[in-house]
């Protein structure tokens, strides 16, 4: 196998991880997986880094799964809120389930022989449960003081708001995920940004109680940009991979207005350029920062993945003029 852990490494996607996963990656074939909240009908820019980290471990050879979060969805996850989410319907939740599969298939190749990526609905296992069965087998397995010590709880409790039942109950939920889809699928991984690490580690630590098997964890850096701001915020709002959110020029902006400082990291984040051809674009924006020639690669990448090439070139046409128009007052 490619050393797909020494890549997430050298892109600047691990922060935490299990011990013995660098190994197990290079050794073997692993079948890992990446949870996405449908708290809305479309993804956006902030959780493209999440996307990209499937769809990178796809191309090294390994197994996606995309879970789409119907069961967990009703509940929230409390990692990195202040406060408690809205509860959506089941009804909401199912079309913005159908309205994310329809996103993540741009990315992910569900045909690839050896390795087809797939995308599950916790649903088909969450919904299903009674209550005092899953208390007897997965609430009995976790004390409250282990999950007290989780800085998703952790920082809920210190607020004013708390923490409700609920969502104190979302880390079992995430924790039986992993359980199922290691059943199913053999899944041994799980990813995500640092704010997952207590929920991936519930998970690992219930599959070795029940199954006395080892499960392993990787979660990368949560986005902040160089000037201090939340990734993918804007005055204009949330940046949409869906184009009836945000038009395709308006997602073509967005890459191409990023900093100088950010966009060398983001070409490793969000594109599949290699090695050579980053250092190349480093090199020319070290040289001539104003020709923004590293923006405008991102923004034609990241775009083209997206939306097509052919919004690309519409984007980049509509940029041009925009430029004489403004060249010309």
């Amino acid at each position: 196998m490619s050393d797909v852990f020494d890549e997430f490494r050298w892109r600047g996607l691990v922060s935490e991880h299990t011990e013995a996963l660098p190994e197990l990656l290079a050794r073997e074939r692993v079948t890992a997986y990446i949870g996405f909240d449908p708290t809305a009908s479309s993804l956006h820019v902030g959780t493209l880094l999440t996307i990209m980290g499937l769809a990178r471990l796809q191309r090294f050879g390994h197994a996606p799964i995309a879970i789409v979060g119907g069961g967990t969805g009703m509940i929230g996850d409390p990692s990195g809120k202040t406060v408690e989410r809205q509860l959506l319907s089941r009804e909401q939740i199912d079309e913005n389930v159908a309205g994310i599969r329809r996103q993540l298939e741009r990315f992910l190749d569900f045909d690839r022989a050896g390795n087809p990526a797939r995308i599950v609905n916790n649903a088909d296992w969450l919904a299903s449960f009674d209550l005092l069965g899953f208390l007897r087998d997965t609430g009995k397995y976790f004390t409250v003081n282990y999950m007290l010590q989780k800085e998703s709880v952790n920082r809920r409790l210190e607020s004013e708001e708390g923490i409700s039942y609920t969502e104190f109950s979302y880390l079992l939920l995430q924790a039986r995920d992993f359980l199922e889809l290691f059943d199913r699928y053999s899944c041994v991984l799980q990813m995500g940004g640092t704010d997952q690490w207590g929920n991936i580690t519930a998970g690992i630590d219930l599959i070795r109680k029940l199954r006395a098997k080892k499960a392993h964890g990787l979660v990368w850096p949560l986005m902040t940009t160089a000037a201090g701001t939340k990734f993918g915020k804007t005055e204009a709002g949330t940046v949409w991979l869906d184009a009836a959110r945000t038009s395709p020029f308006k997602f073509y902006q967005f890459w191409l207005n990023t900093d100088d400082r950010d966009v060398i990291a983001y070409l490793k984040y969000f594109t599949f350029l290699d090695r050579d051809r980053i250092a190349a674009l480093e090199e020319a924006t070290q040289r001539a920062p104003e020709k923004r020639e590293a923006q405008r690669v991102l923004a034609r990448e990241v775009t083209t993945v997206v939306h097509g090439a052919e919004h690309v070139e519409r984007a980049e046409h509509a940029s041009t003029c925009c430029s004489a128009k403004t060249s010309r007052r």
